[in-house]
């Protein structure tokens, strides 16, 4: 082929690979395919073929909008965070507010709901993502509330609430259990009568998932109320209320988890061998989540008693906090209970570890785990008044909430008076008896709080919207309502003692706070006073446990700081009169009305 022909050929062969009808690959790969043979001329080239001077302006706008976009979502987030730090703010100094002016008919906790409904109404006219002030179960759990229950466990007035633990296990235990199945048939009745829309009418389990959710007592409220030293509340209430409400949450959740394991869409009916299977899984998750607790108090306590960790008061603080969250977290990863888990693992630290911490680490453990549950609760009362308006529920029905409500304390009711029935006909002392009045305070303190809801957000099946917006508007009402009326209940039922009533616990303080003299020692108390299997115990504890996990030592140094201790009595009166030697200071103490138990070695 001469010269000549070559160019009549290649007109017809270009359009085949024009860059124009190929715009996947344009255009820096064309001139590499051009032949030899082709002009080079600018006039050669086609007339969509851009020329590559624009190619390196065009990869820019990939990466400037990207950093600019990060940029600005960050600030938006700083403004977010510091709006929701001043309505934390805000929170607490309305708690201050309501304590110092003994606002009973607005506990903190309603107060910080209703803060959270305002706000949440408030900003969904401005802010068009609401992802930060949406509650999330999964932060809840294992962030928010591991410090309300472990600092629960630490802080618990041990005596007596091991002196009415069979009285607690019987309301937590059968009492939730007896709940749980009132509140879901008779939802799952009236979803079938047609007097409940939104939830399923063939599947029982869906209901019975609701009746253990709602059947998480969480009386922070009345809690709140009941602990105002001006109130003088009866101590037997005040422990069985607090009790009650710490175990039955752990005894809820696990029986919402175990009754989501069987729960099936398609076979809505438990099998014959389901039912013991169920309930066997529920002790066992029980008692194992017990011994999780009770056996890494008693590691924790034997490290801290056997090394000088007391030496460096930041890493004992630290060890300690890290090891609550483990032992949480553990339960959790085992398919446990972490609530009930790092319940009992509060109050074996309490017993044992306390005493090898140092004394500037004890009194710090103590005020950051009461500072620790008391933001947490904070927040999560607020997080729940805004989720009234962030949670956009698909489905809010109100008929479900009213009956829900009218179920809550039907099943309360049928829970708590006839078990007291049984237990008062074991308690002999007229004293340790559970009366009338009381039983009408036990069944009006069964609000609904934070865990419940949280379940609610864990609810399978398409009929969540129902039951999260249901639980929701129970929790409030409790709360408002029922957390509102708590004083006034106190009063016409008779609850509030007197201010000479009997002093467990009395306490002489220096100027700096620290206890000089513990007039009456629980420990020796309950060795002195309890017979028996109570008293075997007691034995062991003191001359075993105590002697490898910690106490024995520090029982004989908390009586050291008063062995200069004077006591005389002046005038026929009882008058007795305490002059202490502390520190190369000389002080005085009076004591009156009635016997005084001392214990000095």
């Amino acid at each position: 082929m001469n010269s000549t022909t070559a160019p009549s050929y290649f007109p017809t062969w270009q359009p085949s690979w024009q860059p124009s009808s190929v715009p996947s690959w344009r255009p820096s790969s064309v001139p590499s395919w051009r032949p030899s043979s082709e002009p080079t001329s600018p006039t050669s080239l086609p007339s969509s073929l851009p020329s590559s001077e624009p190619s390196a302006p065009t990869s820019l706008p990939t990466w400037e909008p990207t950093l600019m976009d990060a940029e600005e979502q960050h600030e938006t987030d700083a403004y977010q965070v510091v709006f929701l730090n001043i309505i934390l703010i805000i929170c607490v100094l309305l708690a201050y507010f309501i304590k110092q002016y003994k606002l009973y008919f607005l506990p903190e906790s309603a107060a910080a709901m209703i803060i959270g409904v305002f706000i949440g109404g408030l900003i969904t006219f401005f802010i068009n993502d609401l992802t930060l002030y949406q509650f999330s179960p999964e932060f809840f759990f294992f962030v928010l509330l591991p410090p309300i229950i472990f600092e629960a466990g630490y802080s618990l007035e041990k005596q007596r609430f091991f002196a009415n633990i069979g009285a607690i296990i019987l309301y937590a235990v059968f009492g939730t259990i007896i709940s749980t199945f009132l509140v879901g048939y008779m939802t799952y009745l009236f979803a079938q009568k047609g007097y409940i829309t939104g939830i399923s009418t063939t599947n029982p389990m869906e209901s019975l998932l609701f009746g253990a959710l709602i059947s998480a007592v969480d009386p922070v409220a009345t809690l709140s109320i009941m602990n105002n030293p001006e109130l003088q509340c009866n101590k037997l209430l005040y422990s069985l209320v607090f009790g009650e409400s710490v175990l039955n949450d752990a005894v809820a959740i696990v029986l919402f988890k175990t009754f989501r394991e069987y729960f099936d869409p398609e076979s809505p009916d438990l099998s014959e061998w389901d039912i013991p299977k169920v309930f066997l899984s529920f002790f066992y998750v029980s008692v194992m989540s017990i011994l999780v607790g009770v056996g890494l108090g008693f590691v924790t306590s034997y490290l801290y008693k056997h090394t000088s960790l007391n030496s460096y008061a930041n890493l004992e603080s630290t060890l300690l906090f890290l090891f609550c969250y483990f032992c949480y977290a553990l339960a959790e990863s085992l398919g446990l209970s972490g609530i009930m888990a790092l319940f009992f693992n509060g109050i074996i630290l309490s017993h044992y570890n306390s005493h090898n911490l140092s004394e500037g680490s004890r009194h710090a453990t103590e005020q950051i785990f009461a500072t620790l549950a008391t933001v947490s609760e904070t927040i999560v009362f607020l997080y729940m008044g805004m989720g009234a308006f962030t949670g956009k529920f698909a489905n809010w029905n109100l008929a479900f909430s009213l009956y829900g409500m009218l179920f809550c304390v039907v099943g309360r009711f049928l829970n708590i008076f006839p078990l007291s029935f049984i237990l008062n006909r074991f308690r002999v002392k007229r004293s340790d008896k559970i009366s009338c009045k009381m039983q009408m305070v036990l069944w009006f303190a069964g609000l609904r709080g934070a865990i419940a809801y949280a379940l609610a957000e864990n609810m399978p099946g398409l009929n969540k919207p129902t039951y999260v917006s249901g639980t929701l508007s129970i929790c409030m009402m409790t709360t408002v309502v029922c957390g509102g009326f708590t004083e006034r209940i106190l009063s016409v039922a008779g609850m509030k003692e007197n201010d000479e009533s009997i002093i467990d616990h009395q306490e002489i303080n220096d100027g700096e706070g620290e206890s000089l003299m513990t007039l009456q020692s629980p420990r020796t108390e309950i060795e002195s006073s309890y017979g028996g299997m109570k008293g075997v115990l007691a034995h062991f504890d003191k001359a075993v446990l105590q002697e490898h996990f910690g106490g024995s030592e520090t029982l004989s140094h908390e009586v050291n700081p008063v062995k200069d201790t004077k006591i005389e009595t002046n005038g026929a009166n009882g008058e007795i009169e305490l002059e202490n030697i502390h520190n190369g200071r000389r002080q005085h103490s009076d004591i009156k009305d009635g016997p005084q138990i001392f214990h000095i070695t």
